[in-house]
């Protein structure tokens, strides 16, 4: 092959892939008896369900639940939040507008790629049959735009273990400091994400490019490639050029319904990032409820490895240690499962814990893990804002999977660090001590200062 036959089959290649829902992951050549040989990895489905977890983010009244209402059942938005309503069910939520917790989605495509939509999206029937006959499942974790709550929008990007973020712009407002603020959260987590400028029919086509060409500017001084999604066509082109730099922008309208087929398409050809499904069952717990006729059941994101109902696990750190508990059943979206692995959101019922020894933070883990419990460990720390230096003493709260807790800087290498530098530091727990390993990613704030970290070695 020449480099230029072998870039064209490159190209062919991967739009058939995009067609049938897979994908090109890794191309190289190499001469075999003096004779050039080019090797495509194509990416294919097995029988086993794929799993596509999206997060949402972007300011307050931008319409993230609105445009995932429009997304998830097909059907327009009637201009006054009809859509949103399927995600903000909290009384306070649907009487003020505006989402205050996380809250969670899901629809699927078929084995031809036809999307699986839901008529009521609070159906559970409905959720648990996307599970049950689809052949992907894309899940959706709604954030919070409100400014008060970017502790709770911090659990959903960095506790869930996404796929990809879904940054909301909306174009009668465009770009604003929450914003930038939920946009440097979904870069700190290196997450691929792509944008959708909202509410273009509330606004004519001028004023929505201006939106564009800000949200492009912005995208830029960060170092990232904006790419406009107009058609199917510039989805293949992004397919192709996949990876964390490249971020496509797409308008949409809940009202209108524009970009929403696009997503739809979007959605179904990405896939979901690489999970460890070897190795020992890890999951943060992100909530806890009893469940009538069930018992107890925590839920969240499976980290790695694999659970089956019957299991015996550890959950903790409970008073500095851990208690082992039986998994009794699995559901995924409120589907019955035997099963579940790494990158599945999942609700476990328990036996051998009250609701009250258990909270948000706390893990369950494999017993072949051997968890220590942890209160203080060394990080590689980033400091992004910060008005003046940080010194030993210093205590924001410290954003960890689904744990969020005080945690006192109790040595810094050179004694402190101001913004834009990086160093290494000592951190303790304020009051607990939490499961931790190293290698994890973490963002730390304290009113407007923030700065990213990760855990480099566990202390004590």
């Amino acid at each position: 092959l020449t480099q230029k036959e072998f870039k064209e089959t490159v190209e062919v290649i991967t739009e058939i892939s995009s067609d049938i829902g897979a994908q090109v992951i890794e191309t190289k050549q190499k001469t075999v008896d003096g004779k050039k040989i080019g090797i495509i990895k194509v990416n294919s489905r097995s029988n086993q369900l794929e799993h596509l977890i999206i997060g949402t983010a972007g300011h307050v009244d931008h319409g993230k639940s609105t445009l995932l209402g429009a997304v998830v059942t097909g059907q327009p938005d009637n201009g006054s939040g009809k859509a949103r309503s399927y995600f903000d069910v909290q009384p306070h939520e649907i009487e003020r507008g505006l989402s205050a917790d996380l809250s969670y989605g899901v629809y699927g495509f078929d084995e031809k790629g036809k999307p699986i939509k839901l008529k009521n999206p609070l159906n559970n029937q409905e959720k648990s049959e996307v599970i049950s006959n689809g052949v992907k499942a894309v899940s959706f974790v709604d954030t919070v735009g409100h400014e008060p709550w970017l502790r709770t929008t911090i659990r959903g990007i960095v506790g869930q273990k996404l796929d990809y973020g879904l940054l909301v712009i909306a174009a009668d407002d465009g770009v604003t400091h929450v914003t930038k603020e939920h946009l440097g959260v979904l870069l700190a987590m290196d997450l691929p994400t792509i944008v959708a400028i909202t509410k273009t029919d509330l606004v004519n086509d001028e004023k929505t490019e201006k939106v564009v060409e800000e949200t492009t500017r912005l995208l830029r001084k960060v170092g990232k490639v904006p790419y406009r999604i107009r058609d199917k066509k510039d989805i293949k082109t992004v397919l192709k050029k996949q990876n964390e730099i490249l971020i496509p922008i797409i308008k949409t309208s809940a009202v209108t319904m524009e970009g929403i087929p696009l997503l739809d398409r979007l959605f179904y050809c990405l896939t979901p990032r690489e999970k460890q499904s070897e190795g020992p069952f890890r999951m943060y717990i992100d909530k806890v409820y009893r469940v009538t006729g069930i018992g107890r059941v925590v839920s969240g994101t499976i980290m790695t490895g694999k659970i089956k109902s019957g299991d015996k696990v550890l959950l903790g750190p409970i008073d500095n240690e851990y208690r082992e508990v039986k998994v009794q059943t699995i559901e995924m979206h409120h589907h019955r499962v035997e099963e579940a692995s790494a990158g599945e959101i999942v609700g476990i019922s328990v036996k051998g814990a009250e609701k009250t020894d258990i909270e948000r933070g706390m893990a369950l883990i494999s017993p072949e893990s051997e968890p220590k419990t942890v209160r203080e460990f060394k990080a590689d720390i980033v400091v992004l804002n910060h008005p003046t230096k940080i010194e030993t003493g210093y205590e924001p709260v410290i954003h960890i999977e689904t744990i969020s807790e005080a945690a006192e800087f109790t040595e810094i290498k050179g004694g402190y660090i101001t913004a834009g530098e990086k160093t290494e530091a000592n951190l303790k727990f304020k009051f607990n001590s939490h499961y931790l390993h190293e290698g994890q990613k973490f963002i730390f704030r304290e009113g407007k200062s923030k700065g990213i970290g990760t855990v480099k070695k566990i202390i004590n």
